[in-house]
């Protein structure tokens, strides 16, 4: 019998066969929000209108969960080609939120010795998914006032050669919208695949997906996470077909369950209720960077995206002083050198910025 404690005989056992890695990384942690006033996640902070919570009560009355469901979402595919104006020509997949598609991306170029490659600080995901697969990731640091570095980008793609870059615009956690002109010369310089995340584009009203169709090596992801329907965890991407086809060998056959694709046809059956939404939004953005900007040493940074990113003095005291007073944000300072003592704060209600903003006005004086 073994007497060895049951932990050390685990770790031991890990040891022998994980990756090095992997055993190196911290797990991904969502801080507990229970009571919190929740401006850490980028999501909406307003439900869907009465209207659309009883289209989406009968509707998900009617899923039969006995029942896998449909393998390729057509119900859903059609929705959103319909709410996108996709032309049929295009490629669509869905995925159980963006993570699942990055991961299926990167999973597909990831031969090896095979370079994955994204401006940063930027989402954290790109890099993550990149050390999964093997695949070696290559950050190219933004200017100081987070603005894309096109030539270091475009001397990293010469010399790199990477088989996919990753640009999210607009960019989280910086909320900066890229230049369409840098955005088109990358696209022009890649040898690989250019991945652009428009996760937040319906806060900045701009949109590559018009000119898919322009560039072969051009693949669009999407998601209705920020417009209100998070908890749907449902992303999509839209490419060449031949793009869409190699993905979908790598698609697990059932990623998008009854309830979400049931809940999406619903939602968006009149998608009206999104656009007062992110209308919304975007006027409490402007009107809490305006007030932010007044507080003695906090600089705001420009976005065009669902929260802002600020530099404070000390940024690990003033998020743990704000969750003493259940208010979550979050700190991305140790996440990158160009976000020291940086905040990213969601645009939440009226009230939440206003109680936010009275915390902030009590602990910056």
């Amino acid at each position: 019998m073994n007497d060895r404690p049951r932990g050390v005989a685990a770790l031991e056992a890990i040891a022998a066969v994980v990756r090095p890695e992997i055993r190196a990384l911290a797990a991904y942690v969502v801080a507990p929000a229970d009571g919190m006033v929740k401006l850490d996640a980028n999501e909406s902070p307003h439900g869907v209108t009465a209207e659309a919570a009883a289209r989406l009560a009968v509707a998900l009355a009617r899923v039969a969960v006995n029942r896998y469901p449909d393998g390729a979402a057509e119900t859903v595919k059609a929705a959103l080609r319909r709410a996108l104006a996709l032309p049929p020509a295009l490629g669509l997949i869905m995925g159980n939120g963006s993570d699942e598609l990055i991961q299926l991306i990167v999973t597909l170029l990831a031969r090896p010795g095979a370079v994955v490659m994204a401006p940063e600080p930027t989402f954290v995901m790109y890099r993550i998914s990149a050390l999964h697969a093997g695949a070696r990731f290559v950050g190219v640091p933004l200017r100081p006032d987070f603005t894309l570095d096109r030539t270091a980008m475009i001397a990293a793609i010469e010399r790199e050669r990477p088989a996919a870059i990753f640009l999210a615009s607009p960019n989280n956690p910086t909320g900066a919208q890229y230049s369409g002109d840098d955005v088109e010369a990358l696209l022009r310089a890649a040898p690989g695949l250019v991945v652009i995340d428009e996760a937040y584009a319906g806060f900045a009203q701009t949109s590559l997906l018009s000119r898919v169709a322009e560039f072969p090596n051009l693949l669009l992801m999407g998601t209705l996470s920020k417009i209100g329907m998070a908890g749907l965890r449902l992303g999509y991407a839209v490419a060449a077909p031949e793009w869409i086809e190699e993905l979908n060998k790598l698609r697990p056959p059932y990623n998008v369950n009854s309830l979400t694709q049931a809940a999406v046809g619903a939602l968006l059956a009149d998608p009206g209720w999104i656009g007062q939404q992110v209308a919304a939004i975007s006027l409490e953005r402007r009107r809490l960077a305006a007030a932010l900007a007044q507080l003695r040493g906090v600089v705001v940074f420009p976005s065009q995206a669902n929260f802002l990113l600020v530099r404070v003095a000390d940024a690990n005291r003033l998020y743990d002083a704000l969750k003493a007073k259940r208010i979550l944000v979050k700190n991305v300072s140790g996440a990158h050198a160009l976000l020291a003592n940086c905040l990213r704060i969601t645009v939440g209600t009226s009230e939440e910025n206003a109680l936010l903003i009275a915390a902030l006005a009590e602990l910056t004086p």
